[in-house]
């Protein structure tokens, strides 16, 4: 294979300026042009942060913290502080990036559902022990309610506590037009498909669009549109091979 797989390809990239270098860096080692259009912010929760954290010192044993997000799943490490979680407590993240996301903030991850949806981890979420127990939701202010209406139908006590909150980000002309002008855009989140839609409608986006997995997916087709290439590992080097593989020589 050749050392520049995507050489040349103008590939947009829609996560927070904060965020952005490692996808970027991933594609400008495969030889693709990284066009940056940020869409969204990460901010704190309008609480400032206070409930996650009373949240995360109030779980003891039998308990399960839940991220599903690599937002989340760092905030939700730091409200933990240096002590981390009480003895018991178990740790589920939505999928393989949130899972690494948490891991490297010190929480240890104990279920991954196969499926990187709310409706993959439903799938394999235990019951609730006859001791009782309950389940801490770490996610962000908008999240969907498939989560915790599922977990609840199963019996668990739910907490769903705001982790951050998305902001949309102004996409001024030159960015409209820098991204009718690319050959791809990579979609890491729903929020970013939703946000980058409302900024430059559906008939400025590029030819092609690359997903990071099912939850991004779904929104993408609840817009009406076709997704070229969806990564088989959900995270951000799983995107840039399933557009290596899919769009290189």
């Amino acid at each position: 294979m050749t050392s520049s797989p995507l050489r040349g390809l103008r590939v947009v990239v829609t996560r927070p300026h904060a965020q952005a270098s490692a996808l970027v860096d991933l594609l400008e080692g495969a030889g693709a042009v990284a066009v940056l259009v940020p869409v969204i912010e990460i901010v704190d929760p309008p609480d400032g942060g206070v409930g996650l954290a009373d949240a995360v010192r109030s779980l003891g044993r039998g308990d399960w913290l839940v991220v599903t997000s690599p937002n989340g799943a760092e905030r939700a490490a730091m409200a933990a502080g240096d002590g981390g979680l009480a003895a018991g407590v178990q740790v589920a993240a939505i999928g393989p990036g949130t899972g690494a996301r948490a891991e490297a903030f010190g929480l240890s991850v104990t279920l991954v559902p196969e499926r990187s949806i709310a409706e993959g981890l439903l799938e394999i979420f235990p019951q609730p022990p006859p001791e009782g127990g309950r389940v801490l939701l770490a996610r962000a202010s908008d999240a969907r309610q498939v989560l915790p209406e599922g977990l609840r139908s199963m019996g668990w006590p739910v907490d769903d506590v705001a982790a951050y909150q998305t902001i949309a980000v102004p996409v001024d002309e030159s960015g409209a037009m820098a991204c009718k002008g690319a050959d791809v855009v990579a979609f890491t989140s729903s929020s970013t498909v939703s946000h980058l839609i409302a900024a430059v409608g559906v008939d400025r986006l590029p030819g092609a669009i690359a997903s990071i997995g099912p939850a991004t997916s779904q929104t993408i087709v609840t817009h009406g549109l076709d997704i070229a290439v969806e990564a088989e590992v959900h995270t951000i080097a799983g995107l840039v091979d399933a557009m290596v593989a899919e769009f290189g020589p």
